[in-house]
């Protein structure tokens, strides 16, 4: 059985990030029949990113590497993603997500910020080995209300992608 699991990096526990990101989630996980994991908030880990061995969060780093799909979300800080996120990826070797098709989320303030997924989240996702077969969803927080609709536009153009990923 395929499994997906949603990693949010936004120091903000139960942010609009982890939102989006667990709503994407549900439609992929709708469409491949992929078991969802339960979301891993980053800021409730914060205090053991930074040790090792960190049992809970080498748990967690397990859980993403063994994960069939993985839907990655950071708030946009800077123009890139949040260092809470940085601290937990720099915990795999390179390639260490091989086999994880990965869907990298930035929620912005605006448009001006819509590309940094595609040129920060989205190499580190394939450094680490990952397959990132979709564009990065940006999603602009102005429009949170309107969210339904906007994922299920970026779902219908994107959702090919996963038909591939599916184990047979």
């Amino acid at each position: 059985m395929s499994t997906l699991s949603v990693i949010v990096g936004n120091p903000k526990p139960r942010s609009r990030t982890r939102q989006i990101a667990e709503e994407l989630a549900g439609r992929i996980a709708a469409r491949t029949g992929a078991e969802l994991l339960p979301t891993v908030e980053l800021i409730d880990h914060a205090d053991e990113l930074f040790r090792w061995p960190a049992p809970a969060v080498d748990a967690l780093a397990e859980q993403l590497r063994g994960s069939t799909f993985a839907v990655v979300a950071t708030p946009t800080y800077k123009a890139s993603y949040t260092g809470l996120l940085k601290a937990f990826l720099d915990r795999y070797p390179a390639r260490g997500l091989a086999g994880v098709t990965a869907v990298p989320v930035f929620t912005t303030a605006s448009d001006e910020h819509a590309l940094a997924v595609e040129f920060t989240l989205r190499p580190l996702l394939v450094e680490l080995g990952a397959s990132v077969p979709t564009r990065g969803l940006a999603f602009a927080t102005p429009r949170f209300d309107r969210r339904e609709e906007l994922l299920d536009e970026w779902f219908a153009n994107e959702s090919g992608a996963f038909a591939a990923a599916v184990p047979a």
